[in-house]
Protein backbone atom coordinates (compact mmCIF):
# COMPACT_ATOMS: atom_id res chain seq x y z
CA UNK A 1 0.00 0.00 0.00
CA UNK A 2 0.71 3.39 -0.52
CA UNK A 3 2.32 5.20 2.79
CA UNK A 4 1.61 8.97 3.18
CA UNK A 5 3.47 10.98 5.80
CA UNK A 6 0.63 13.46 6.84
CA UNK A 7 0.14 16.53 9.82
CA UNK A 8 -1.49 14.62 13.00
CA UNK A 9 -4.75 17.96 12.16
CA UNK A 10 -5.46 15.20 9.61
CA UNK A 11 -6.46 12.69 11.75
CA UNK A 12 -10.01 13.43 13.26
CA UNK A 13 -11.06 10.49 15.54
CA UNK A 14 -11.70 7.66 13.22
CA UNK A 15 -11.25 9.52 10.01
CA UNK A 16 -9.00 11.05 7.65
CA UNK A 17 -9.20 13.79 5.97
CA UNK A 18 -6.54 14.63 3.65
CA UNK A 19 -5.72 18.07 1.40
CA UNK A 20 -2.96 19.97 -0.70
CA UNK A 21 -0.06 17.73 -2.45
CA UNK A 22 -1.75 14.48 -1.41
CA UNK A 23 -5.13 14.92 -3.28
CA UNK A 24 -3.48 15.38 -6.66
CA UNK A 25 -1.04 12.25 -5.79
CA UNK A 26 -4.21 9.77 -4.91
CA UNK A 27 -6.41 10.84 -7.84
CA UNK A 28 -4.14 11.94 -10.70
CA UNK A 29 -1.01 10.24 -10.04
CA UNK A 30 -1.72 6.85 -8.61
CA UNK A 31 -5.55 7.10 -9.39
CA UNK A 32 -6.98 5.42 -6.52
CA UNK A 33 -10.20 5.00 -5.96
CA UNK A 34 -12.78 4.45 -3.47
CA UNK A 35 -12.86 1.16 -1.58
CA UNK A 36 -8.68 1.55 -2.34
CA UNK A 37 -6.60 1.60 0.78
CA UNK A 38 -3.33 3.51 2.13
CA UNK A 39 -1.52 3.77 4.94
CA UNK A 40 -0.94 7.22 6.70
CA UNK A 41 1.67 8.23 9.13
CA UNK A 42 1.73 11.26 11.78
CA UNK A 43 5.12 11.27 12.36
CA UNK A 44 4.36 9.85 15.85
CA UNK A 45 6.08 6.10 15.22
CA UNK A 46 2.22 4.86 14.55
CA UNK A 47 1.01 3.93 11.00
CA UNK A 48 -2.80 3.82 10.18
CA UNK A 49 -4.31 1.83 7.50
CA UNK A 50 -6.88 3.91 6.07
CA UNK A 51 -9.57 2.87 3.35
CA UNK A 52 -10.57 5.85 0.85
CA UNK A 53 -14.12 7.19 1.26
CA UNK A 54 -14.69 9.96 -0.88
CA UNK A 55 -12.31 11.99 -3.75
CA UNK A 56 -13.32 15.01 -4.33
CA UNK A 57 -11.44 17.74 -6.27
CA UNK A 58 -9.75 19.21 -3.22
CA UNK A 59 -9.58 16.69 -0.41
CA UNK A 60 -9.71 13.01 -0.06
CA UNK A 61 -11.26 11.06 3.10
CA UNK A 62 -10.96 7.90 4.82
CA UNK A 63 -11.59 5.40 7.42
CA UNK A 64 -9.12 4.27 9.43
CA UNK A 65 -8.96 0.47 9.98
CA UNK A 66 -6.49 -0.62 12.12
CA UNK A 67 -3.33 1.43 14.43
CA UNK A 68 0.02 -0.35 14.04
CA UNK A 69 3.08 0.87 15.87
CA UNK A 70 5.77 0.78 13.04
CA UNK A 71 8.92 -0.51 14.32
CA UNK A 72 11.46 0.52 11.71
CA UNK A 73 13.55 2.90 13.16
CA UNK A 74 16.77 2.30 14.18
CA UNK A 75 17.84 1.99 18.31
CA UNK A 76 20.72 3.99 16.89
CA UNK A 77 20.35 7.93 16.35
CA UNK A 78 22.36 9.14 13.78
CA UNK A 79 23.13 13.08 12.85
CA UNK A 80 24.59 13.52 9.59
CA UNK A 81 26.56 17.00 8.92
CA UNK A 82 27.06 16.44 5.20
CA UNK A 83 29.10 19.49 4.04
CA UNK A 84 27.55 20.70 1.25
CA UNK A 85 28.53 19.34 -2.14
CA UNK A 86 28.54 19.88 -6.09
CA UNK A 87 25.21 19.55 -7.90
CA UNK A 88 22.61 16.98 -7.07
CA UNK A 89 25.18 15.47 -4.69
CA UNK A 90 23.87 16.32 -1.80
CA UNK A 91 20.45 15.16 -2.72
CA UNK A 92 21.51 12.08 -3.20
CA UNK A 93 23.29 11.26 0.32
CA UNK A 94 19.83 13.26 1.72
CA UNK A 95 17.95 10.39 -0.27
CA UNK A 96 19.78 7.69 0.44
CA UNK A 97 20.89 8.52 4.28
CA UNK A 98 17.09 7.90 4.55
CA UNK A 99 16.74 4.38 3.32
CA UNK A 100 19.30 3.74 5.67
CA UNK A 101 17.89 5.37 8.63
CA UNK A 102 19.67 8.54 9.20
CA UNK A 103 17.23 10.57 12.28
CA UNK A 104 19.20 14.21 11.14
CA UNK A 105 20.82 15.74 8.52
CA UNK A 106 22.34 18.90 9.15
CA UNK A 107 24.11 20.81 5.96
CA UNK A 108 27.14 22.37 6.89
CA UNK A 109 29.42 24.94 5.62
CA UNK A 110 32.96 24.04 5.35
CA UNK A 111 36.31 25.56 3.96
CA UNK A 112 36.33 23.86 0.93
CA UNK A 113 33.13 23.90 0.24
CA UNK A 114 31.53 25.56 -2.95
CA UNK A 115 29.67 27.88 -0.84
CA UNK A 116 30.54 30.54 1.87
CA UNK A 117 27.40 31.05 3.86
CA UNK A 118 24.39 29.64 5.04
CA UNK A 119 22.53 32.55 3.17
CA UNK A 120 23.20 30.96 -0.11
CA UNK A 121 21.43 28.19 0.07
CA UNK A 122 17.49 29.45 -1.11
CA UNK A 123 14.53 28.64 0.20
CA UNK A 124 13.00 26.98 -2.92
CA UNK A 125 16.72 24.36 -2.36
CA UNK A 126 15.67 23.50 0.77
CA UNK A 127 12.40 22.84 0.17
CA UNK A 128 13.33 20.47 -2.70
CA UNK A 129 15.72 18.75 0.24
CA UNK A 130 12.24 18.30 2.70
CA UNK A 131 10.63 16.74 -0.63
CA UNK A 132 13.58 14.05 -1.12
CA UNK A 133 13.92 13.19 2.38
CA UNK A 134 9.48 12.83 2.57
CA UNK A 135 9.31 10.67 -0.32
CA UNK A 136 12.67 8.47 0.54
CA UNK A 137 11.06 8.36 4.02
CA UNK A 138 7.61 6.68 2.62
CA UNK A 139 9.53 4.37 -0.26
CA UNK A 140 11.81 2.90 2.57
CA UNK A 141 8.92 2.38 4.93
CA UNK A 142 9.98 4.93 7.90
CA UNK A 143 8.13 5.90 10.79
CA UNK A 144 9.52 8.78 11.59
CA UNK A 145 10.43 11.52 9.04
CA UNK A 146 14.03 12.16 9.86
CA UNK A 147 14.30 16.07 10.65
CA UNK A 148 16.40 18.28 8.25
CA UNK A 149 17.57 21.50 10.24
CA UNK A 150 18.80 24.98 8.27
CA UNK A 151 22.41 24.98 7.40
CA UNK A 152 25.01 25.82 9.91
CA UNK A 153 28.97 26.83 9.65
CA UNK A 154 30.97 24.03 10.91
CA UNK A 155 31.82 25.55 14.22
CA UNK A 156 27.82 25.94 15.10
CA UNK A 157 27.93 22.04 13.77
CA UNK A 158 30.91 20.84 16.38
CA UNK A 159 28.95 23.10 19.05
CA UNK A 160 25.81 21.49 18.62
CA UNK A 161 27.65 17.53 18.52
CA UNK A 162 28.53 18.65 22.59
CA UNK A 163 25.18 16.71 23.38
CA UNK A 164 25.82 13.38 21.27
CA UNK A 165 27.37 10.15 22.66
CA UNK A 166 29.66 9.71 19.77
CA UNK A 167 31.01 12.48 17.64
CA UNK A 168 33.42 11.31 14.80
CA UNK A 169 34.64 12.48 11.72
CA UNK A 170 36.05 10.70 9.08
CA UNK A 171 39.12 12.13 7.81
CA UNK A 172 41.65 10.58 4.83
CA UNK A 173 44.77 11.62 7.27
CA UNK A 174 43.91 9.66 9.87
CA UNK A 175 45.30 6.28 10.12
CA UNK A 176 45.50 4.98 13.69
CA UNK A 177 41.62 5.21 14.90
CA UNK A 178 39.00 3.54 12.82
CA UNK A 179 34.95 3.97 13.13
CA UNK A 180 35.00 0.35 13.93
CA UNK A 181 37.11 0.44 16.71
CA UNK A 182 35.43 3.53 18.27
CA UNK A 183 31.91 1.70 18.39
CA UNK A 184 33.57 -1.64 19.52
CA UNK A 185 35.98 -0.50 22.50
CA UNK A 186 32.97 2.20 23.68
CA UNK A 187 33.91 2.86 27.35
CA UNK A 188 32.80 0.16 29.96
CA UNK A 189 30.56 1.78 32.80
CA UNK A 190 29.64 0.38 36.14
CA UNK A 191 26.02 -0.70 37.29
CA UNK A 192 24.84 -3.05 39.70
CA UNK A 193 23.45 -6.88 38.88
CA UNK A 194 21.90 -9.42 41.24
CA UNK A 195 23.80 -6.75 44.47
CA UNK A 196 27.13 -6.99 42.38
CA UNK A 197 28.46 -3.81 40.83
CA UNK A 198 30.26 -5.28 37.43
CA UNK A 199 31.26 -3.32 34.30
CA UNK A 200 28.86 -3.42 30.97
CA UNK A 201 29.34 -2.06 28.01
CA UNK A 202 27.12 1.03 27.09
CA UNK A 203 26.23 1.21 23.37
CA UNK A 204 26.13 4.70 22.24
CA UNK A 205 22.64 6.04 21.60
CA UNK A 206 22.97 9.11 19.70
CA UNK A 207 26.17 9.50 16.85
CA UNK A 208 27.02 12.41 14.98
CA UNK A 209 28.80 12.27 11.84
CA UNK A 210 30.85 15.00 10.25
CA UNK A 211 31.32 14.35 6.54
CA UNK A 212 33.81 17.06 4.38
CA UNK A 213 32.93 18.18 1.14
CA UNK A 214 35.05 17.28 -2.35
CA UNK A 215 38.31 17.81 -1.30
CA UNK A 216 38.09 16.78 2.59
CA UNK A 217 37.93 19.13 6.07
CA UNK A 218 41.51 21.31 6.47
CA UNK A 219 43.65 20.20 9.08
CA UNK A 220 42.68 23.40 10.91
CA UNK A 221 38.93 22.24 11.20
CA UNK A 222 40.14 18.37 12.61
CA UNK A 223 41.77 20.84 15.25
CA UNK A 224 38.72 22.53 15.84
CA UNK A 225 36.29 19.35 15.76
CA UNK A 226 38.79 18.08 18.12
CA UNK A 227 38.38 20.76 20.71
CA UNK A 228 34.28 19.78 21.01
CA UNK A 229 36.03 16.20 21.29
CA UNK A 230 34.88 14.83 17.74
CA UNK A 231 37.20 11.91 17.35
CA UNK A 232 38.67 11.48 13.70
CA UNK A 233 38.19 8.34 12.49
CA UNK A 234 39.59 6.66 9.40
CA UNK A 235 36.82 4.69 6.80
CA UNK A 236 39.94 2.70 5.80
CA UNK A 237 42.66 2.93 3.06
CA UNK A 238 40.95 3.71 0.28
CA UNK A 239 39.77 7.43 -0.51
CA UNK A 240 36.14 7.52 -0.84
CA UNK A 241 33.78 10.18 -2.42
CA UNK A 242 31.98 12.42 0.41
CA UNK A 243 29.14 11.43 -0.58
CA UNK A 244 29.92 7.53 -0.80
CA UNK A 245 31.90 8.58 2.60
CA UNK A 246 28.57 9.67 4.33
CA UNK A 247 26.41 6.29 3.31
CA UNK A 248 29.87 4.15 4.38
CA UNK A 249 29.92 5.54 7.88
CA UNK A 250 26.38 5.83 8.99
CA UNK A 251 26.35 1.77 7.41
CA UNK A 252 29.12 0.62 9.35
CA UNK A 253 27.33 2.49 12.93
CA UNK A 254 24.58 0.81 11.88
CA UNK A 255 26.08 -2.53 11.21
CA UNK A 256 28.45 -2.81 13.87
CA UNK A 257 25.38 -1.37 16.47
CA UNK A 258 23.22 -4.34 14.92
CA UNK A 259 20.33 -2.11 13.03
CA UNK A 260 21.18 -3.38 9.63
Amino acid sequence: MHRFFVHSSCLQGDTVVLQGDIVHQIKDVLRLQPGDSIVVLDDSGWEYQVRIRGLEQEQVSGQIEQKVLTRTEPRAKITLYQSLLKGDKLEWVLQKGTELGVVEFVPTVSDRCIISSVNDVSKSKFERWQRIILEAAEQSRRARLPRLHPPVLLPQACERARLADLAVMPWEEESKRTLRSMLTDWAPIPVKVQGKHTLVTRRPFSIHIFIGPEGGFTPREVDQARRYSIVPVSLGARILRAETAALAAATIVLYQLEDI
